[in-house]
């Protein structure tokens, strides 16, 4: 038996001091007062500046000098929450400063004004209003009210939620890896402030605690050396690295700060490998384990201690905004208008076969995390999956068997005259319409337009580490591999192009993909 198995105790999850539906209906309150100022900044501005009436005297209407600018007021609103929005405002877990708050409030407005003068003075107001002259000063003055009202109110909402935080309220049930003197000061440091907004519920030992133990003992006198456990007497020792997962369900964490640099890599990677779909857990690094800092990393404070937040995303900010609107909009107008072709689809597969239209899988996406991955079913409903299994494992291996085609037409990754597959999902297959149900995983966020092929959990077993870099990013319906020649290519040549992908997105290369998804489709590259 390993060592850290000694340390586990009995779990028992801290019970939340307040219902589960408050935080949402505080969220949903804030929101709707931003809205409610972003409405009375502009009225106000609107007063000041012309002097005028917002409604009318004599009805219930707007006034008849404001009607003009009633209709930028529709605009206004929605580009002020959009901004607070995008900018994380209302992200209200976790630690934050004054002045990173300020920041953030401060770019939302600056930029929710430039957009509402642009629509106002490109568009006039719209088509009634087309020759009316819009004051600037209204605007000018709008501008400086948000400035003021935007982060007086949410600079005093952080400051209401420390006083809540000061009540043991809105803490994140956090984890620690280790049991080093990093892992000591990391406890300390967020059990002393808790306005950062953490509460350690447990500390997870490594292989390295008994033996970093011991080394210390032969050094130092016994009684200088004691476990953060003992230290630590409200901490306990929870488990070990294998018990991570379960960990992490049963007390439903939130958050797991890693403070041990010996952690070799690989195995947490396969700790989150096995963390289930639902969890929504974040991964921190404490200070002095930089050498093991992975390429998806960035850096940030908690209180006096520099974090390292893992697995980001490869893109920044902007260019994940700018390709997360992009999969919306091309998904949701996708299923719009190919929505008789589904219904089509759909009735077919149930004339042809017993079972459920959709066939739903579990996958792998960014960073292991797994999901449901949607498609229309292609096989018989009682079909097992150990013949893609065993195919699969030749494909990464490399084996000659692998190849399901021919020499002149190659097929890597499927089973050769498959017994499984009906006789609509042969025709779903070669024309690739049964992915089609894979863009409602792009809407949800699972999955995006343009990506690498989500693997299967039983796939990412036999990867190494390099294979692994497929999944920095979300997993997409096309890419660079299904353009290049789909299943016609061995493993080796599809991780080469997706980590091509990946090291050189942009939104024109998404374009570039997309417009050569078609002709692929239709010469049925590699479709089986």
């Amino acid at each position: 038996m390993k060592a850290e198995t000694a340390f586990k105790t009995e779990l028992v999850k801290i019970e939340n001091r307040v219902p589960r539906f408050v935080m949402p209906l505080v969220k949903t309150l804030i929101f709707a007062a931003d809205a409610l100022l972003a409405t009375g900044c502009f009225m106000l501005a609107f007063i000041w500046r012309e002097g005028d009436a917002i409604f009318s005297p004599t009805a219930w209407a707007w006034s008849k000098e404001f009607v003009p600018y009633a209709g930028v007021l529709f605009f206004i609103v929605p580009v002020r929450l959009a901004m607070l929005v995008y900018q994380r405002v209302f992200r209200l877990h976790g630690a934050f400063s004054y002045i990173n708050e300020f920041i953030k409030v401060f770019k939302a407005v600056a930029v929710g004004s430039l957009l509402i003068v642009s629509f106002t003075f490109l568009f006039r107001g719209g088509f009634a209003f087309r020759e009316f002259s819009y004051s600037r000063g209204v605007f000018v003055l709008d501008f400086a009210l948000a400035l003021i009202v935007f982060p007086a109110f949410h600079l005093g909402l952080r400051y209401l939620q420390t006083l809540v935080r000061a009540r043991d309220i809105n803490l994140i049930p956090t984890l620690v890896v280790g049991t080093n003197a990093e892992a000591e000061q990391t406890i300390r440091e967020l059990q002393e402030r808790t306005d950062l907004g953490y509460r350690v519920v447990g500390i997870i030992a490594t292989e390295n605690t008994e033996k970093h133990r011991e080394e210390e003992e032969n050094f130092f006198s016994i009684n200088s050396v004691s476990s953060v456990a003992e230290n630590f007497s409200d901490v306990d020792v929870v488990g070990g690295l294998e018990d991570l997962p379960e960990v992490i369900r049963q007390l439903e964490i939130q958050e797991v700060i890693i403070t041990d640099s010996n952690l070799p890599s690989e195995k947490l990677f396969e700790a989150m490998m096995s963390i289930d779909r639902k969890q929504k857990v974040e991964f921190r690094l404490a200070p002095s384990v930089f050498n093991f800092l992975p390429q998806k990393t960035s850096v940030e404070q908690i209180g006096v201690l520099p974090m390292v937040r893992l697995f980001r995303e490869p893109l920044s900010e902007a260019e994940r905004f700018i390709k997360r609107v992009f999969d919306i909009l091309i998904a949701a107008v996708l299923i719009v208008v190919l929505s008789p072709l589904w219904l089509l689809i759909a009735l077919f597969i149930k004339l042809d076969s017993k079972g459920a239209i959709l066939f739903r899988q579990e996958r792998v996406g960014m960073d292991g995390r797994r999901f449901l991955c949607y498609k229309f079913r292609t096989m018989k409903s009682d079909a097992g999956e150990e013949l893609h299994r065993e195919a699969y494992r030749r494909n990464i291996e490399g084996a000659a068997e692998a190849n399901a085609g021919d020499d002149d037409k190659p097929v890597f990754g499927k089973v050769k005259d498959d017994p499984r597959v009906t006789r609509v999902g042969r025709f779903l297959r070669r024309t690739s319409l049964d992915e089609l149900p894979q863009f409602l995983n792009v809407l949800i966020g699972d999955m995006s337009v343009v990506g690498a092929r989500p693997p299967i959990p039983y796939e990412v077993e036999d990867y190494d580490l390099r294979h692994r870099k497929r999944l920095d990013m979300k997993p997409g319906i096309t890419g660079l591999w299904q353009v290049s020649g789909r299943n016609r290519l061995p493993f080796e040549e599809m991780v080469e192009l997706d980590l091509y992908y990946i090291a050189n997105w942009s939104l024109r290369l998404d374009l570039r993909i997309i417009l050569l998804t078609l002709p692929a489709i239709l010469r049925g590259d590699g479709a089986r």
